[in-house]
């Protein structure tokens, strides 16, 4: 097992969302090893809770002080209002996982409002793999904690996408026509890393406009997509109003993509350091609870930079290139966000071998950068 990033609340109850396999319950079993644990992937206890949720308190002894672990609970969300009880009467604390926050929101997560924290769990870091961190590897097969392990990692993320995608979007409701969402996400996964057109989109995949709206919904939902907002706080030029889009892991992205014969393996490779730097960003950010939102930028003259990160610490601009070697040319749109944002901090991260800067900018090779992220964002 490795050492995660993410710490857990010493006394609050509280929320631990991340996509299946991430390896939630791994870290919760590591943590809590004396908790009491109600799993809802188990039959009989998800039946029996189902049923009847208050029963949840005859499964708890008397004078327990410990901790209650509630795994998969958007299974069963009128649980939160039993939760929420005996947080209150009983002085219990509880940890929640879920794979998906879709239920809960419309099942009453609020009534723990005050009462829980929440916290999210990625795919592995290039901190926690430490001298593990094959970077090869990583944007092949991305970073979920079984993958390491696995003699086929094509067919375990394959068996990933078409089991847990299948039954989270039967189970949730999301579409009654599993044949419509499958064409969905095949034709959403050609707009990894690129500025979302819903209507392109629902065109080529025939599905209509708002229904391929819901379905990014609830790909959010789900936690197996992320939607970036352009970055537009005090803007002195023209921007690019869409969002960008990307899947949560580059092993999952490379699996639902089909192959194409337009394929363009320099053009696949630049995309997965795109989303490779994604989701070691947002889980840097939130293990270690440093309050960036993430964004991007584009102007509609096509000045580009590929991540911002604003909060309270301040402004971060990054810009991931493939090449080997960076010019000034190539870091016009970081030139042109710096102009506007001159307080912001610049980074690129490339595809060469040695930390150099040119003009203000760092540039740092990106298995290194991936390794520096606690400490570049903090």
């Amino acid at each position: 097992m490795y050492t995660r990033l993410l710490t857990p609340p010493v006394k609050t109850s509280f929320f631990l969302f991340g996509p299946r396999g991430v390896g939630k319950t791994t870290w919760v079993k590591h943590n809590f090893p004396r908790a009491i644990y109600i799993d809802f992937l188990h039959g009989k206890t998800f039946t029996q809770l189902f049923a009847n949720p208050s029963r949840i308190e005859e499964m708890i002894p008397n004078n327990f002080t410990d901790w209650i672990v509630v795994d998969e609970v958007q299974r069963v969300p009128e649980l939160l209002n039993e939760v929420h009880r005996l947080i209150e009467s009983r002085h219990y604390k509880f940890v929640l996982t879920g794979s998906s926050a879709r239920k809960l929101r419309r099942g009453g997560t609020n009534l723990l409002a005050g009462r829980a924290s929440t916290l999210f769990m990625h795919p592995l870091t290039a901190v926690e793999l430490g001298d593990d961190f094959d970077f090869t590897s990583s944007l092949r097969f991305g970073s979920l904690p079984a993958v390491l392990t696995q003699e086929d990692k094509d067919a375990y993320l394959a068996s990933y996408v078409a089991t847990y995608v299948q039954q989270e979007v039967i189970q949730e409701g999301v579409s009654r026509n599993l044949g419509a969402f499958t064409r969905f996400l095949e034709t959403a996964s050609f707009s990894q890393g690129s500025v979302l057109t819903m209507s392109d989109v629902a065109r080529e995949a025939s599905v209509g406009r708002r229904m391929t709206e819901n379905y990014f919904s609830a790909l959010e939902d789900l936690l197996i997509g992320v939607r970036i907002p352009v970055f537009a706080k005090r803007a002195k030029r023209k921007l690019i109003a869409h969002q960008k889009f990307y899947f949560f892991d580059t092993g999952i992205y490379r699996t639902i993509r089909p192959a194409s014969a337009f394929d363009q393996p320099e053009e696949i490779g630049g995309i997965c350091l795109e989303t490779l730097v994604m989701q070691n960003l947002r889980a840097v950010n939130d293990y270690l609870k440093l309050g960036y939102t993430m964004y991007y930028y584009r102007t509609i003259t096509g000045g580009e930079v590929d991540f911002i990160l604003y909060g309270p610490k301040g402004l971060l601009a990054f810009e991931v290139k493939r090449k080997r070697d960076i010019f000034p040319k190539d870091i016009t749109g970081l030139k042109m966000f710096i102009e506007d944002y001159p307080t912001a901090k610049a980074y690129v991260l490339y595809g060469g071998q040695s930390k150099r800067y040119v003009g203000n900018v760092e540039v740092w090779p990106i298995a290194e950068a991936l390794k520096n992220f606690p400490e570049l964002l903090g």
